[in-house]
């Protein structure tokens, strides 16, 4: 791709328009501490009710306290997924994906959870988690200029890096109190300012209720990113504390944690236009990446990422669908790569079908041009898209080759991977007597890992796994520049692949956990350095490291233009209200539940019902399979108070809402602080949208509240669960607040 006439036609029509306009009401990833200052008469004219300091205070108990982040250690740095607090006793949403995992983990043939859900109707049937946490903000502080006043321009990006890394540090082990708190420091507009966020961890979490995947995952992977949607995508966890309502560890002593705010569940429904508000942690987006930036996915990176993860998913898919304990086994690791491998191929698409390259084309001639109208503003700015275009130009030139050497080798199968573990102690043994002690280490290390990496896979599907990537492998690279040990084996197997595998998994110690623990317990740096796996491992890894250091040195150039690029922008457009990319910290997002038109003469309506279960019910396609009771629940009708007034169940609906990864499991909010749905998936025409926002096709899909509720009470019976919600139905007489004070007294 390269920039072309067509690109300075839209820049003369639109650039100027698309650079220096606001961004629309529905746009925007915001910080909760600027909401009065910037987004609050917006959000009311939209339709909010709840006053700014009930959204968000450090003084007093506002929504934010609501408001989950959910992570895998006890002093997180980012989330995978948000959650909200429903109830007065720690009880929690979030997405069935987003507890996904757990759910696995406490699955067995026996008692297949995923399979057929799980439901604890009272809190000693709940499930402990080992390692998930729950994360409440407490506040967030401009540490800007803590920080910024100490970096020059003399510095390199590896001297600034250190400063930061130090300051930030200094100031996090001062506001921690010696580890009660978990401050977290980040930068945001690409290293231009600075804030932190300071959280409360609770580390004990545990799983109250999911619906079997057959609802949770209701759809599959046909279904994912697309609408219309029919997925009851929730779990329910509760978080618990001591008795004292402060973090602590797994005890059976422990007692449900009494939050500072808990959100009230609107049976009331959803209409056109109704005003939404989104509170989570979006992982992390790119709305300043520059026509470079975007060249680079289109031709390098995604076509090799949805290759080599289509093939691996492709092996797993066979093995899983074969046997109910490798499907269950697999089952989280399977999900997490095909959500991301089919945004990979969305994301493609939508970047093309929208011409995100030529936009951001337009705005950088702005740019430029606007940066060559000043003597000055060319002194600072005008080397920011020049480093930029550098940096991305030497990155190209081994990019596909790192990538595709990487993700079919190292990052591919688990026997390669596991086998380049071993390459420490190979080394020490090469001395045994010198490295006595060291070696003794590592063995025991190794020997502690051998049985748990073995539990997590499969020797049949790594099998397929192996000749699968390595075809890929072979297909993409340059046979010049293959490992010498990968040479050899095509030769030795006349380029059969599956004979490859089949050897590696007959011959290489690292074929199983007897084999391993044979060879931990007769270590030799011989054995290792011949094992075939090893081999191959080992000549990757050569491959890999002769590549990193072109791509990796392209970094500063790239990181230091951006950052110059989004301050100049900043700076071009001073009434622009201006949103940080997301970057795994707290944010909101207001919108509206609205349709959207994909494509010409389509129209897709913002809410589905039940009865479309039924239309894609398929009891031969595991992802459409219907459960035999709420297949009989829908056809009675026998929805109860969940109805809408023309007695329909609604399973979800579309909101504008900005969204992205993390936001899975956010609330969805109405105007009066009460809980509408839970987000959990973008739609595929505006998979770009981490790049670039489209107001007219970007949209949010959200399980509605009341088929969570249906779910729960109709088809689990769980009404222990919907006996501790705060539900509201008609106009509240009183502010969600004042509801959720009286619940807690």
């Amino acid at each position: 791709m390269k920039k072309s006439l067509l690109s300075l036609v839209l820049f003369i029509a639109a650039s100027f328009g698309a650079v220096k306009a606001n961004p629309l009401p529905d746009e925007g990833m915001w910080l909760p501490m600027f909401v009065e200052r910037l987004n609050y008469v917006d959000m009311e004219k939209m339709g909010l009710q709840l006053t700014a300091e009930e959204i968000y205070s450090i003084n007093n108990s506002s929504l934010k306290d609501a408001i989950v982040g959910l992570s895998n250690g006890p002093k997180p740095r980012g989330f995978f997924c948000s959650g909200e607090i429903v109830s007065g006793k720690g009880l929690m949403f979030t997405n069935h994906h987003c507890g996904y995992n757990a759910i696995a983990n406490h699955s067995t043939v026996e008692h297949d959870y995923l399979k057929d859900g799980f439901w604890a109707y009272n809190l000693n049937e709940e499930l402990k988690n080992e390692n998930l946490s729950a994360s409440f903000l407490q506040r967030v502080e401009n540490v800007t200029d803590s920080i910024v006043p100490f970096l020059t321009p003399e510095m390199t990006e590896a001297e600034r890096g250190d400063k930061v890394r130090e300051i930030r540090k200094r100031i996090e082990k001062r506001v921690s109190e010696d580890g009660k708190l978990n401050p977290v420091i980040k930068s945001f507009f690409g290293g231009n300012e600075y804030y932190m966020f300071v959280y409360k961890t609770y580390t004990d979490v545990r799983l109250v209720g999911a619906p079997p995947s057959a609802v949770g995952k209701f759809g599959g992977d046909t279904d994912n990113w697309m609408w219309p949607r029919h997925t009851g995508d929730f779990s329910i966890f509760r978080v618990y504390a001591n008795e004292n309502n402060e973090p602590a560890e797994y005890s059976e002593d422990n007692k449900p944690y009494q939050p500072k705010w808990h959100l009230p569940v609107s049976l009331n429904g959803v209409k056109k236009d109704d005003y939404s508000m989104i509170w989570g942690f979006p992982g992390g987006t790119e709305r300043f990446l520059t026509s470079y930036g975007v060249e680079s996915k289109l031709d390098s990176e995604f076509p090799g990422l949805i290759e080599t993860l289509g093939a691996k998913l492709a092996a797993w898919k066979k093995g899983m669908d074969a046997d109910p304990a490798v499907r269950i086994q697999y089952a989280s690791k399977y999900a997490s790569t095909a959500n991301g491998w089919k945004n990979f191929i969305g994301q493609t698409k939508g970047l093309k079908r929208l011409k995100i390259y030529d936009k951001k084309v337009a705005i950088e001639v702005a740019f430029e041009k606007w940066v060559n109208a000043d003597e000055k503003r060319k002194e600072k700015y005008g080397d920011a898209l020049k480093l930029i275009k550098e940096g991305y130009d030497e990155q190209s030139t081994v990019l596909k080759d790192l990538l595709y050497t990487s993700y079919c080798s190292l990052n591919g199968s688990e026997i390669i991977g596991y086998a380049q573990q071993f390459s420490g102690l190979q080394s020490l043994l090469k001395d045994k007597k010198k490295n006595k002690k060291k070696i003794e280490k590592i063995i025991n290390s190794l020997k502690e890992y051998n049985s748990t990496h073995f539990s997590n896979m499969n020797t049949n599907i790594d099998r397929d796994v192996v000749a699968a990537l390595f075809e890929v492998y072979a297909k993409n690279i340059d046979p010049a520049k293959y490992p010498e040990a990968f040479t050899k084996m095509l030769e030795k197997f006349d380029n059969d692949y599956n004979a490859i595998a089949d050897y590696l998994y007959t011959k290489s110690y690292f074929s199983s956990q007897e084999k391993v623990e044979e060879l931990l317990n007769k270590p030799s740096a011989k054995k290792i350095a011949k094992d075939p796996a090893f081999m191959l491992a080992a000549g990757f890894l050569n491959n890999i490291q002769a590549l990193a250091p072109a791509y990796r040195s392209a970094f500063p150039k790239i990181a230091k233009g951006d950052r110059l690029f989004i301050a100049g922008l900043r700076e071009m457009n001073p009434d622009t209200k201006y949103y940080p990319d997301a970057n795994s910290t707290m944010r909101f997002t207001f919108g509206s539940v609205k349709d959207y038109y994909p494509a010409d003469a389509v129209h897709y309506d913002f809410i589905t019902t039940a009865e479309g279960i039924l239309e894609k019910e398929d009891p031969t396609n595991d992802e459409f399979v219907v459960p035999t009771k709420l297949s009989k629940l829908i056809k009675e009708k026998n929805y109860g108070q969940y109805a809408d007034e023309n007695g329909e169940l609604v399973t979800c609906f579309l909101t504008t809402n900005d969204i992205t990864g993390g936001n899975s499991g956010s609330g969805v909010i109405n105007g009066r602080g009460e809980l509408i749905g839970i987000a959990f998936d973008g739609n595929w025409e505006a998979m770009s949208g981490d790049i670039t926002f489209e107001p007219e096709l970007q949209r949010t899909i959200c399980v509605d509240s009341r088929y969570v509720l249906f779910i729960i009470d109709k088809y689990a019976g769980a009404k222990n669960l919907i006996e501790e919600l705060t539900i509201v139905k008609g106009e509240p007489t009183e502010k969600a607040l004042e509801l959720e004070a009286t619940e807690i007294k």
